[in-house]
């Protein structure tokens, strides 16, 4: 069922055409993704004071471009929070009882228990506006002086973002992929901070790998991502992670996407499988030496994790300039100096400014593509580790994080630093985004 009521009426529309008014499209929800469906007559009220509210909000989020959508009740009003390419931007208010009924209409178009407070709830309700499919994953939580946190993340399914290519690896970081994974054994991680975008990650360096050639196995199951010629495997009720990927195995898997790894008994588990077959996971970790160290001190054996980790991903999200409105310029060949760009660079790009009328005084419109940002999407700054014979000792004999960055970096592994100023070389970020990255 589509919960959509009409179009949204511009009250702020002066046009002296009063038999007209702009009509603006607003999100229509279709249907829980938990397949439950919404009590929509049980819930009158709610529909009549909070449906249309609920929409304006969500169409708001989606205009802009946002990621993530909050609504917090503070004191007497409830404010919207976005998240647009990573960056925090006001959105909308209204009043406190206004709030909670959108926040208890979400919930019932989520397929959650409208009147259950108190307690962490997750759902998700499926979207369309403007004949594009979203998927909103909705996560209400308890709050200390009583009211309820409401957060909507929002996942445009047109943007599959799966590939190498889509996030922006190199070609020489894709051919690398593809000859670790060519051994058919070892162990690849792939490290970042909860929400930083390593799943998707994980998933680009899957899609990395000739499916043609190598039969891949996961035990994630993807949602809504698109992987062709990935077969998902599910485990026996019982079976742990070392017996479902043994089965896997008598299927001749080549290479196994694991699920996070989280824990000693899950890593060991993987390490006594490691030299057999090739596996795929991702870890929770600041960066690639972090994931590296982190799985070695969970193994009972730092010299078996040493030998059959094979390499190490970590990555950090960076913004892209809009290409409607971005600056070029030349830069001073010190500037160059000092970032470490090569002295013939002759063209870089920075945010565009907005230009401003010498008669008037007055500003241009923002662009319409980015909203007035400067920036349009985002893309993945790579580091990536190698694990050379050198690098398996330190591992071995417990060198920390820092040492074994050091190692990795004067072997000329890919660093951080590197990736984002190939980046800013290409047109496609500025010096002022990846200073910002750094610093964060």
């Amino acid at each position: 069922m589509i919960f959509g009521f009409g179009k949204k009426r511009d009250d702020d529309d002066d046009d002296d055409d009063e038999d007209e008014e702009e009509e603006v499209d607003l999100v229509n929800f279709q249907g829980a993704t938990n397949g439950k469906s919404a009590d929509l007559a049980a819930n009158a009220r709610l529909v009549q004071a909070a449906l249309l509210p609920a929409r304006e909000m969500v169409t708001e989020a989606l205009e802009r471009r946002a990621e993530v959508l909050r609504l917090d009740v503070k004191g007497e009003k409830g404010q919207v929070a976005l998240s647009v390419d990573g960056m925090p931007y006001a959105g909308s208010r209204m009043s406190k009882q206004q709030a909670v009924a959108v926040t208890q209409m979400m919930k019932v178009l989520s397929g959650l228990d409208a009147k259950l407070k108190g307690k962490h709830q997750v759902g998700g309700v499926k979207a369309e506006f403007q004949e594009i499919k979203y998927e909103l994953t909705t996560d209400v939580a308890p709050q200390p002086d009583g009211s309820e946190r409401l957060t909507i993340r929002i996942r445009n399914l047109k943007h599959k973002l799966d590939t190498p290519h889509d996030l922006g690896f190199s070609e020489a970081t894709r051919a690398q992929i593809r000859e670790l994974t060519s051994r058919r054994h070892g162990l690849i991680i792939v490290a970042g901070p909860t929400g930083s975008g390593v799943t998707t990650t994980l998933y680009a360096v899957v899609r990395g790998i000739d499916v043609y050639l190598y039969s891949i196995y996961t035990m994630i199951e993807p949602g809504t991502r698109e992987l062709i010629n990935v077969k998902v495997f599910e485990a026996n009720e019982g079976d742990d992670t070392e017996t479902t990927i043994m089965r896997m195995m008598r299927e001749e898997a080549d290479v196994v996407v694991v699920k996070p790894i989280r824990d000693a008994d899950t890593t060991n588990q993987l390490l006594n499988l490691a030299d057999r077959i090739c596996l795929i996971g991702e870890v929770a970790a600041k960066d690639a030496a972090t994931g590296i160290c982190q799985i070695a001190d969970w193994s009972e054996d730092r010299k078996k994790a040493s030998e059959v980790i094979d390499a190490a991903y970590s990555q950090k999200l960076i913004r892209l300039l809009c290409t409607s409105c971005r600056e070029a310029f030349r830069p001073n060949p010190k500037l160059l100096e000092k970032v470490g760009l090569p002295p013939e660079t002759k063209t870089l790009y920075r945010k565009g400014e907005p230009l401003v009328d010498e008669k008037t005084g007055e500003e241009d419109p923002p662009c319409e593509k980015c909203n007035g940002t400067g920036y349009f999407g985002r893309m993945a700054m790579l580091e990536v580790i190698v694990v050379s014979d050198a690098i398996r000792k330190m591992i071995a004999e417990g060198a920390p994080a820092d040492q074994i960055k050091a190692m990795a970096r004067s072997e000329g592994c890919l660093t951080f630093h590197k990736d984002g100023l190939r980046l800013v070389a290409e047109g496609k970020t500025s010096l002022e985004e990846l200073q910002r990255v750094f610093k964060a």
